[in-house]
């Protein structure tokens, strides 16, 4: 039998985080049931997935001239594996933020890990002139060098290509191409942000040797990033 707890059915086995707002104990309570209350809850947070998923999406989707019908299959995707994501994850939530916030980081990951991927398919289709600008100065690149950025940012790109392994990419290309926070990588990579750190300085290292062994930066003999 369900247990109770304050004159709210609470379903069997499942403890909720000490502090949790009400909102975010019926989130989890219902998550956790069964039945026509558990499907309802499952429509609700997946259209919340959706309006999150589209969102994002149509703010970053031009920068990889995704429009349209497939920018709208690609918010539908996320949302769909966001959901997947929270519901198998519902024991791993502490109650550190609302449930909302929470779900949010995963629709906002899986949104970003799709646009990742539509780049590395597509390396022909540029990201805007913004984003790219705010790489070449994190790698010691002089900005007064306007005319030398175009060598230099197909260079990087290829450096992140060639040069580092399918963690490191995968976690360069979340954080410094597609911002993705880095408490959202941790959560969904499992792992610490310690490991993740150590993870982008060894890219970042990798990344500047190439590009200084090619000429576009200068030497640092302590490789530094």
């Amino acid at each position: 039998m369900p247990s109770r707890a304050g004159d709210r059915t609470v379903p069997k086995g499942l403890v909720l985080p000490a502090g949790l707002d009400a909102e975010s104990a019926e989130w989890v309570r219902a998550l956790a049931g069964a039945g026509r209350r558990r499907d309802a809850a499952l429509a609700r947070l997946h259209e919340l997935l959706v309006r999150i998923a589209r969102g994002e999406a149509a703010r970053r989707g031009p920068r990889l001239a995704i429009t349209g019908p497939e920018l709208d299959d690609l918010a539908y995707q996320a949302a769909a594996d966001a959901l997947v994501a929270v519901t198998g994850k519902l024991g791993q939530f502490r109650g550190e933020s609302r449930f909302t916030t929470w779900a949010y980081k995963f629709v906002i990951f899986e949104v970003s890990a799709k646009i990742a991927r539509h780049f590395w398919r597509h390396p022909a289709v540029p990201l805007d002139a913004e984003q790219w600008e705010r790489l070449p100065a994190r790698f010691g690149a002089d900005p007064a060098h306007q005319a030398e950025w175009g060598d230099l940012f197909a260079a990087l790109r290829r450096a992140v290509d060639t040069e580092l392994t399918p963690r490191q990419r995968e976690i360069f290309v979340a954080i410094v191409l597609n911002e993705v926070p880095l408490d959202t990588l941790v959560m969904h990579l499992g792992s610490s942000r310690n490991a993740i750190y150590k993870m982008l300085f060894d890219a970042r290292r990798k990344i500047r040797a190439a590009l200084a062994a090619n000429g576009y930066l200068n030497h640092d003999p302590a490789g530094r990033s």
